[in-house]
Order: C-alpha cells, then sequence, then structure tokens
C-alpha cells in the first residue's frame, strides 16, 4: 500500500493472482475471530464446544445437541480477565438465543447459564425475560471463584461435571452435563494487525482498530481518506455492524465527490540547507510523511502531515520546523 488521501496505490494478492488497484478511499473490514479456548477442558472431549460451534449444531440439528438432557453455557471465557480485560458484547445475547432455541426443539432440557454479569443489552433484554420465563438457571460466579470443569469416571461411565460456587446460596453446586458450551471471547484478526501496518493505523492496546474521535470522528482513523467499521472496531451485533458500515461509505462518499482534497495549513516543512539527511524525522514520523527526495533531504508531504510535531523535536540541525509554530515565533509569543 502507497499514496495518501485521494491518491492510494493497493497491490492485492488473491488466489495466486496479483492486481494494483488506484483508489481515493479505504474502508477496513477486516473483522474478528472467535478465541480458542485453552481452559474448561476444550479441545478433550467433543460435548465441549464454544457457543459458535453450539449454534451450529443446533442449526443443524444434530441428535446429541438437541436430545441432550442437560446443557451448561459458562459465559466470559477469555475475556473480562487481565489479559484481555474488555467485554465481547455479543455472547450473553448469542448465549441465551442458543438456549432458546434448545427449548423450543427440547423444552425438557436443563439448561444452566454461568455468568459474572448478563449483558443483553438495548432490546435484547427480552431475549433474557423470555429465558428466565422457560425456566433457563441462571448462576452468577465471582472471577476468584471460577467453574471447574472434570471428568469423573462412574459405574464406568465418563461423566461431564461442572462445579461452580452459588454466591447466591453461598455453596457449591455440581452440575453433570450432557453438553458444555463455553461463550469465549471476541478478538482482533490477524488481518487487523497487518492492515494497521499497511495503512498506518492506529490500533488499541486491545487489538482493535482506534477511532479518530470515539464521538466526532467515530468511523474515522487520524489517517484521511481511511475509514473503519464492523468488529474490526470492537465486538457488536450484526445491526451495529451495519449501521457502521453505513456511517463509513457516506463519509468515503462524501470524500469521493470531492474534485480536490485541501491539505492542512499547519504543516512541517524541511529547510533543506540545514538537512543533514539523517533520517531521524522520518523514523519517528506516525503517518509516513516524511521521506527523502532526489537529492537526498528530507521532504514532507502536506497531505500525510498531522502537523504532531515529533520530528521538530528530534532534528538535531532544527531543519524541520511546523508552520506557523516556529522556535522564534513561539520565542516571541512568550516575550510579548
Amino acid at each position: 500500500v502507497s499514496g495518501y488521501v485521494g491518491n492510494f496505490v493497493t497491490t492485492v494478492v488473491s488466489e495466486g493472482r496479483t492486481k494494483t488497484i488506484k483508489h481515493g478511499a479505504t474502508i477496513l473490514a477486516t473483522g474478528a475471530v472467535e478465541y480458542r479456548p485453552t481452559e474448561y477442558l476444550y479441545g478433550k472431549d467433543e460435548r465441549i464446544m464454544t457457543s459458535v460451534e453450539l449454534g451450529e449444531q443446533i442449526a443443524l440439528k444434530n441428535k446429541k445437541i438437541t436430545d441432550a438432557k442437560s446443557l451448561v453455557m459458562i459465559q466470559c471465557v477469555g475475556c473480562r480477565q487481565e489479559d484481555r480485560n474488555y467485554c465481547s458484547r455479543v455472547c450473553c445475547t448469542h448465549s441465551i438465543k442458543n438456549a432458546l432455541h434448545l427449548k423450543e426443539i427440547n423444552p425438557s432440557i436443563d439448561i444452566y447459564i454461568l455468568f459474572r454479569d448478563i449483558r443483553t443489552y438495548g432490546y435484547s433484554e427480552n431475549y433474557y425475560r423470555e429465558a428466565s420465563d422457560k425456566n433457563v438457571k441462571f448462576i452468577r460466579y465471582e472471577p476468584k471463584n471460577k467453574p471447574l470443569v472434570e471428568l469423573v469416571n462412574e459405574g464406568g461411565t465418563e461423566i461431564l461435571r461442572v462445579k461452580v460456587l452459588d454466591t447466591i446460596l453461598g455453596k457449591e453446586l455440581a452440575i453433570d452435563a450432557d453438553i458444555l458450551s463455553l461463550a469465549a471471547a471476541v478478538i482482533s484478526s490477524e488481518g487487523t494487525y497487518e492492515a494497521s501496518r499497511l495503512f498506518k493505523v492506529a490500533i488499541n492496546q486491545d487489538g482493535f482498530f482506534q477511532e479518530a474521535h470515539v464521538k466526532l470522528r467515530p468511523v474515522d482513523f487520524s489517517a484521511e481518506g481511511v475509514y473503519m467499521c464492523g468488529t474490526a472496531h470492537y465486538p457488536k451485533h450484526i445491526k451495529e455492524a451495519i449501521s457502521q458500515a453505513y456511517g463509513a461509505a457516506g463519509r468515503a462518499v462524501a470524500l469521493l465527490s470531492q474534485d480536490t482534497v485541501t491539505a492542512s495549513g499547519s504543516v512541517c516543512e524541511v529547510n533543506e540547507n540545514a538537512c543533514v539527511s539523517c533520517g531521524a524525522c522520518i523514523s519517528v514520523c506516525t503517518y509516513g510523511a516524511i521521506a527523502f527526495n532526489e537529492t537526498n533531504k528530507a521532504f514532507v508531504n502536506s497531505v500525510l502531515c498531522k502537523g504532531d510535531g515529533l520530528c521538530n523535536v528530534v532534528c538535531p540541525t532544527s531543519a524541520i520546523s511546523l508552520k506557523h509554530y516556529t522556535d522564534e515565533e513561539l520565542l516571541d509569543q512568550i516575550d510579548a
């Protein structure tokens, strides 16, 4: 990827074919993926699966699932913890929907949802109420007393047993489950990191795209002409992803409808006579706005430059300065 707003050039490789595309705007929608649990014996027993896998099996009307007598769901698997402290937002609603689908197929099934906090926000609260009315049992657990999953051999039969401390009853419960569903976290995809590197856009500490301003520019990056939407931004329901996609498309169309792009007046400029070609400014510029020209002197692309002044600070000869904020101008303001 090269270029800038209104003049991007991207080389795409797909199925062994390479194509170069020139475009004026970019929308990044690299999505997210489901966390693969390493806890609760996941991968060691076919009766233990993630919520997404459970939903797929329900859709296929797998008899082992639909004819089960008991189902335990554990929420917040891999999130809301020290290394990944955000809420995945969609897990509670997804688990409750799975529970309701199973109740429609098999009303006699016992379903236990072990949760920390139920976050069925908005109209999804109706699913929670419906599940409660259909005798889906909700049991709260604390992070310091997470559920314990074990395989117990009794009479030659391997039983899947889940133990959890019920904070309301104040005692430990042991539930024998035919199926165990893990509400795994939603995590950023590898494509998000790659797109961040290629387009020089920011990601937050959780690996999701970072918007320029949460209120004023919710689908924009600080880099002009690049927009985001979907779960690459943060975990969200399909309706929210679609709404954000409309917003990103609207921003892109507004840009493409213009004949020209106006650059900021507050950008950096280089005094070539003072430049010693050390490259310090190039190494610190987060927007890739500085490069060497044909005379091996630093050159600033005014369209890419955001005027953050990092290059001014590191330049050993003061060859690069920010327009309207030169040392002389600032010192004169102080003296005045």
